[in-house]
């Protein structure tokens, strides 16, 4: 299992050396939350923080894009170069239009679903994605508690996407910790999003090498 730790927990007034620490400590992504205070109700980071972060990183960028205009955010947001681009489907009518935007940037795009969204709605998406990320708190703040209903939908999605014969990987984002993590990579998570859980302990090497 990869972890990609949420900067949205992090210390913004030592950011970069926060993302030293993170990176330095063996995430396998930074993860990255915009909100725009429209589609949640909450307004967190622009470009010129994450052009910040993305100088300091030495880890894959895993952008997650929690907005209305989801097309303006990912052109704003490609020149940083992430591995990932998460788009909300909730917010989005040209979804396959959007998937086909994030791959001419050479970024691998994801589509993110809330806790309430069925994954029927990727019947005739699944192909084109690298990922699915699946929210496992209401999206807009961090240090959510966890929502465990994900886990039995984690595990239809690993159906899916086994019977479709595609390697698209599976995120989880929200509330992870040491208690819940292995139920998620038992139901066949690749990914967990963990940020409060790694950035309130002590030791960042000790919280992302007890989530592995």
């Amino acid at each position: 299992m990869k972890i990609s730790p949420s900067i949205l927990s992090a210390d913004f007034g030592r950011l970069n050396e926060e993302i030293r620490a993170i990176c330095n400590a063996g995430c396998d992504f930074i993860h990255v939350d915009v909100m725009d205070g429209h589609f949640v109700p909450n307004h967190t980071i622009g470009p010129v923080v994450v052009k910040s972060v993305a100088k300091v990183a030495t880890k894959p960028l895993d952008i997650h894009l929690m907005v209305q205009n989801n097309t303006f955010f990912v052109d704003l947001f490609a020149m940083f170069e992430p591995e990932y681009i998460s788009f909300h489907i909730e917010e989005e009518k040209h979804p396959h239009r959007l998937i086909q935007k994030i791959k001419d940037y050479n970024i691998k795009p994801a589509i993110a679903l809330n806790i309430h969204t069925p994954l029927e709605i990727l019947d005739y998406l699944l192909e084109d994605l690298d990922m699915v990320l699946l929210m496992s708190v209401n999206p807009g703040f961090s240090g959510q508690k966890f929502i465990p209903s994900v886990i039995e939908k984690a595990r239809k999605l690993k159906t899916m996407i086994n019977k479709k014969g595609l390697k698209t990987l599976i995120e989880v984002d929200g509330g992870v910790n040491n208690n819940n993590v292995k139920e998620l990579k038992h139901a066949g998570v690749d990914i967990v999003v963990s940020g409060n859980y790694v950035f309130s302990n002590p030791s960042y090497r000790y919280a992302l090498s007890n989530l592995k």
